[in-house]
């Protein structure tokens, strides 16, 4: 929001300097976003008159050659793009040796087949506004070719006007007028404020101005005023123009400027009809399925169900709150070249606007202000306020009828202690200060005084603060208005504790590890929607596609928590890759939802008073379970080329080998076991054991879902419940032999479906407590093996914790390994 600092003048009186004012509102909890001087503006600045405008031909975009006389007997000839003026309009020019804003100095120059002396200046060339789509006309009267332009446009050195640029809260919708502004400046400056909305007496009207009905909800007041015989060719005046630059919007015409104005200046949006292209009575309903509207920037919209609607006989005349249509433009005079204007003004509900100007992509100044509530009471005030400028600037007849339909919403009072904000605070006010506050703000106050003695207040918010509803909302603009900066900043002591939790430790461990063996941790988005399971392949009656819904979620499509991790480190991964990044390792640690089969309802316990004991435990019972999981992603390399050699591709192995290293820092040695489970490959995924409970599982993903998903061939990945492990809150150092150990090689002729880990843990199982180690080295299968049986070669390696090993010790040892394996799996040695 952008806002000169003499229109709060006007309001307030004479201000501070500009900084000061901007120091003001960030006092009261506002961000200037930055503050736009008056621009500095050295050399000839003259109004000039449009004497003969040539329209250059044969060019890539429309050119004007124009004749502007800048003196009394001067006249320049200056190429110019805009097309806003015709012959005779007063505009604004920079003569050579004029240095406008930015150091752009003017100068004679040969362009386009003619000698250019001087510039048509826009507001954005002259530093007044952000319009650059055509040059500023002036108004017939303003001046004479010659002219000084400085003081017109407001930017004389001697009497500077600057304007403040605001980021307006998306609760404090009533700021984004001068009015609002203004109320909460004279709050930080901490004087009397008038507010300019009691300016304007509304008389009862002598008939109705139009004929109205509500027929939906979402509309919940439509006044309705009408002026006669407006003058379109009349101009808007000066001031106003000067206003609205300052403010970002470009003049248009008289009736436009003067919604605008009214606009900026109570906050409440007009909208102007063409009352001669209304037919019959306005009703405000939703929209039918299939309905089209032409809006006023000429585009066709098929309009949803669920958007508000203005009509009349002929069908749809405007998107309620957001755009009118065209069929009702004031698009140019009627007979004896006027035209009779209906203005609206209406409280739109503001879900409704939001979501009507977010599905058709339509924001506006209207639906801005919509969206963050106007003041219900405000717009037959805003609609006096219109037809006086109208009746004034542009000759308009007030016929005295008058439309109300509907009503403002019932304030409801709110009960404070009197000394609430000075125990949430910790801070004594002065005697008076909450009250004297909350009457800034615009509230209606009686004092109470309780059966103890203790002082209460009843408030009364103002129409235009609907997101005062209880006694802390209050509080906190008793303290905003008081100033944070008076609150002390007092840092509670820290009792003794124990340090980080077991968990708490496990954590952090696991993480420490993933990352020094090259992974890079990401923070995934937790959300996922049904498309995601059918990527993954799961089954209908798969119990991860049952997700908690989040009633208001960011994305549609996407509306339940997640009950695996593997959904979002994917998808980061798939973003990583499309950035460049080839070789990638990622892992998440965080929390998974996984909803009850029988679910709890939840109870909603008031906040008056403590929840009992038989809400606690419902409270409880009805929360999902969120273990803790870990997963890790791999695609690419695992290890890169060089000059070296080649790299070697991330496989399955190293999503075990993952979450082994997991295990083993959280202190426990996980099994792998052969498994099936999507989204993994049925010949490529393991399940990871502690003891015999499954505490999640690695491999490579199925190509399908690798395909469906677009990632890179091969895939792979490793998904843990952490929580899943038994914590162990003492763990014994491990014991080091100082003997040396015996590695003896052992090659056995198994099965083919024989999963490799579950022979090794055979072997172990057989060779007691004197094998310190079993791995596997070497897989064969060929004609020597037989078909469908493999050779699978293991390393025993032994050690003792007392004395060295011999020889017959390590084979005994190995003889009763290989005897285990055998009886197990039927395995004979090669």
């Amino acid at each position: 929001m952008r806002v000169p600092q003499s229109w709060l003048a006007e309001l307030l009186g004479e201000l501070p300097g500009v900084d000061d004012v901007a120091e003001a509102f960030v006092r009261v909890g506002f961000e200037v976003e930055d503050v736009h001087r008056a621009p500095e503006i050295t050399g000839p600045l003259v109004v000039g008159r449009v004497r003969e405008i040539e329209e250059l031909s044969g060019l890539k975009k429309p050119i004007r050659w124009c004749r502007v006389q800048v003196g009394p007997e001067q006249v320049n000839g200056i190429i110019c793009g805009a097309r806003n003026f015709a012959v005779d309009d007063l505009v604004v020019v920079a003569l050579p040796g004029c240095v406008l804003p930015g150091g752009f100095e003017i100068s004679a120059r040969k362009t386009y087949g003619h000698v250019s002396d001087g510039m048509i200046c826009s507001a954005t060339e002259l530093g007044i506004g952000n319009d650059h789509a055509g040059i500023v006309v002036l108004p017939p009267g303003t001046g004479e070719p010659g002219d000084e332009a400085r003081p017109l446009l407001g930017i004389d050195p001697a009497d500077p006007d600057a304007v403040v640029e605001l980021d307006v809260n998306p609760d404090s919708g009533y700021c984004f007028s001068v009015r609002g502004l203004a109320r909460e400046l004279a709050a930080s400056l901490d004087r009397e404020y008038v507010d300019p909305a009691g300016w304007y007496y509304v008389a009862d009207g002598d008939g109705e101005a139009w004929t109205v009905r509500l027929d939906d909800p979402g509309c919940a007041r439509f006044c309705a005023r009408r002026v006669d015989g407006v003058d379109l060719a009349a101009p808007s005046p000066w001031w106003m123009q000067r206003r609205l630059l300052a403010a970002g919007m470009r003049p248009i015409s008289l009736v436009v400027d003067v919604t605008n104005y009214v606009m900026i200046e109570l906050g409440q949006p007009l909208h102007a009809y063409d009352a001669a292209r209304v037919s019959g009575p306005i009703v405000v309903r939703k929209a039918a399925a299939g309905e089209k509207l032409t809006t006023l920037d000429d585009v066709v919209r098929t309009l949803d169900p669920d958007d508000l609607l203005i009509t009349d006989d002929s069908g749809p005349i405007g998107l309620a709150g957001v755009m009118g249509g065209a069929t009702t433009e004031i698009a140019g005079p009627g007979a004896g070249g006027t035209v009779d204007v209906l203005l609206e003004a209406a409280h739109f509900l503001p879900a409704v606007v939001a979501r009507t100007a977010r599905r058709h992509k339509l924001p506006s100044e209207a639906s801005k202000r919509f969206e963050r509530v106007v003041d219900p009471e405000l717009p037959p005030i805003a609609l006096e306020r219109a037809v006086q400028l109208l009746v004034q600037h542009g000759g308009g007849r007030d016929t005295g009828t008058r439309t109300d339909v509907g009503a403002a919403p019932a304030r409801r009072p709110i009960t404070m202690a009197l000394d609430l904000p000075d125990r949430v605070a910790g801070v004594e006010y002065p005697s008076g200060a909450t009250t004297h506050r909350l009457r800034q703000v615009g509230c209606d106050i009686d004092l109470l005084l309780g059966a103890d003695g203790a002082g209460s207040v009843q408030v009364l918010p103002p129409s235009w603060r609907p997101d005062l509803t209880q006694p802390a909302d209050l509080v906190e603009e008793v303290l905003r208005l008081e100033g944070y900066d008076a609150i002390p900043s007092v840092l509670p002591s820290a009792p003794p504790g124990r340090g980080l939790t077991e968990g708490q430790r496990r954590r952090r461990a696991v993480s420490l590890a993933l990352a020094e063996a090259g992974y890079v941790e990401v923070l995934p988005f937790p959300f996922v929607g049904p498309s995601t399971w059918d990527a993954f392949g799961l089954p209908e009656n798969d119990a991860r596609r049952r997700t908690v819904p989040v009633l208001n979620p960011l994305d549609a499509d996407r509306a339940g928590v997640t009950t695996t991790l593997l959904p979002g480190l994917l998808e980061m991964l798939a973003r990583n890759r499309s950035r460049g990044s080839v070789d990638l390792a990622l892992y998440h640690v965080g929390q998974v939802t996984l909803p009850h089969a029988q679910p709890v309802p939840m109870p909603d316990p008031g906040v008056h008073d403590r929840p009992t004991d038989a809400e606690y435990a419902q409270i409880k019972a009805a929360l999902p379970a969120q273990p803790l999981h870990v997963a890790a992603v791999l695609a690419g390399n695992r290890e890169p080329s060089g000059w070296w050699g080649s790299g070697r591709q991330a496989s399955w192995e190293d999503a075990v080998a993952a979450a082994r290293l997991v295990g083993r820092a959280a202190g426990v040695e996980l099994r792998v076991t052969k498994a099936e489970l999507a989204p993994w490959h049925p010949g490529r995924c393991a399940a990871l054991r502690v003891g015999d409970w499954v505490v999640g599982h690695a491999g490579e993903l199925h190509p399908k879902v690798v395909e469906a998903l677009e990632l890179p061939a091969r895939t792979c990945a490793m998904e843990l419940n952490l929580d899943g492990i038994p914590l162990t809150e003492l763990r014994p150092a491990p014991q080091v032999s100082p003997y040396p150990p015996i590695s003896v090689d052992v090659a056995l002729v198994a099965g083919a479906d024989v999963p490799a880990a579950e022979l090794a843990d055979a072997l172990a199982d057989g060779a007691g407590e004197l094998v310190e180690d079993v791995r596997l080295f070497d897989v064969y299968s060929g004609e020597q093996i037989g078909e469908g049986r493999r050779s699978l070669a293991y390393t025993l390696r032994f050690r003792a914790a007392d004395r060295t090993l011999t020889s017959e010790e390590a084979n005994s040892a190995r003889d009763a390994a290989v005897a285990v394996a055998a009886d197990r799996y039927g395995v004979t040695l090669r």
